[in-house]
């Protein structure tokens, strides 16, 4: 164990192998817990009479027991801090709900609160019912999907599966992929991996999946493969080696949304006259950032470069046929 051992730790595991009913003594309980006799006499001694534990010992059994089989200890020193940071934690775990560690991770969270004495209680104003949480919408995920995909990023075992492309009306293609790196972004969850069939590195949604498999074969991530790097300009979860400068002006009436928000980490903001602003940034990819740009309607007009001006000005049009003669 550890050279530090505060005595709150100390407390709960004298109090707990007292709760065993095994009669420890200061011997027994200095040497499991590798501190000296005195030690564990000056926390025994705190219990009694500094806690009012009912505790007392056996000569027989030559060793300390609760005269009351239903003392526990007060409240200890547990901050609201601590204690709203779990709770948000706890709230935060719905994202992870239909994997393969949300379970685990519920249960880790079980014994957070199971540790806590039962006399822990928060200071006025701590009502949690005046937090809401939101989850964005989230995909769906076929069962077994998840575990299979899991199961191959822990043990470097490829995965033979069948993929559906959005927008194909084809049944799915059947590939072998070597997942590399996992990746939850806007309620869908994604892993890069090297696909056999394309012989490059793609991203696979595992909503997308129809069907899994972990493979015998393993295999090894290349030294060259760097996540962070290989992703460093993207702005979604797409991404590719090209990257492309963008310089897009938003009008006066959201600039003030824009500033509050770091949007990406190659930003730079200039701020105009008029109360517009111009966001310029890198990024290697185009497909969520025009989603992006389409959400904020007329008040954002890509500047640079025309491609995507062209590609922006050709969806607006098609969108405004929809309404033609409504």
């Amino acid at each position: 164990m550890a050279k530090y051992k505060p005595q709150h730790s100390r407390l709960l595991f004298i109090d707990r192998k007292i709760q065993e009913g095994r009669f420890p003594n200061c011997s027994s309980l200095a040497a499991e817990w590798e501190v000296s006799s005195k030690t564990i006499q000056r926390d025994l001694e705190y219990l009694r009479y500094d806690l009012e534990a009912p505790l007392e010992y056996s000569a027989k059994e030559r060793g300390y027991y609760y005269t009351e089989e239903r003392f526990q200890l007060p409240a200890m020193d547990v901050k609201e801090s601590d204690l709203f940071a779990i709770y948000l934690a706890e709230k935060l775990l719905s994202q992870y709900e239909g994997t393969p560690v949300y379970h685990n991770l519920c249960q880790v969270f079980q014994k957070i609160e199971d540790s806590l004495p039962s006399k822990t209680t928060l200071g006025p104003g701590s009502d949690f019912s005046r937090f809401s949480f939101f989850s964005a919408a989230q995909t769906m995920i076929r069962p077994g999907i998840w575990q299979a995909v899991f199961d191959g990023l822990r043990t470097l075992h490829s995965l033979d599966i069948k993929y559906q492309l959005p927008g194909s009306k084809d049944k799915g293609s059947k590939r072998r992929i070597d997942p590399y790196h996992g990746v939850r972004f806007e309620g869908d969850w994604y892993v890069i991996a090297y696909c056999h069939l394309r012989k490059a590195i793609r991203t696979f949604s595992l909503a997308r999946i129809s069907e899994a498999a972990v493979h015998p074969e393993r295999f090894t991530i290349p030294d060259d493969f760097d996540f962070q790097a290989i992703s460093a300009s993207h702005f979604g979860v797409h991404w590719s080696d090209n990257e492309t400068k963008v310089r897009i002006r938003f009008g006066k009436e959201v600039a003030p949304y824009i500033r509050e928000r770091t949007w990406h980490e190659s930003q730079q903001i200039t701020n105009n006259e008029d109360g517009s602003l111009d966001l310029e940034l890198t990024v290697s990819h185009l497909f969520e950032l025009k989603k992006w740009l389409l959400s904020w309607g007329s008040q954002a007009q890509v500047l640079e470069p025309g491609e995507l001006a062209k590609e922006i000005k050709a969806e607006v049009g098609a969108m405004a046929r929809l309404y033609d003669g409504g």
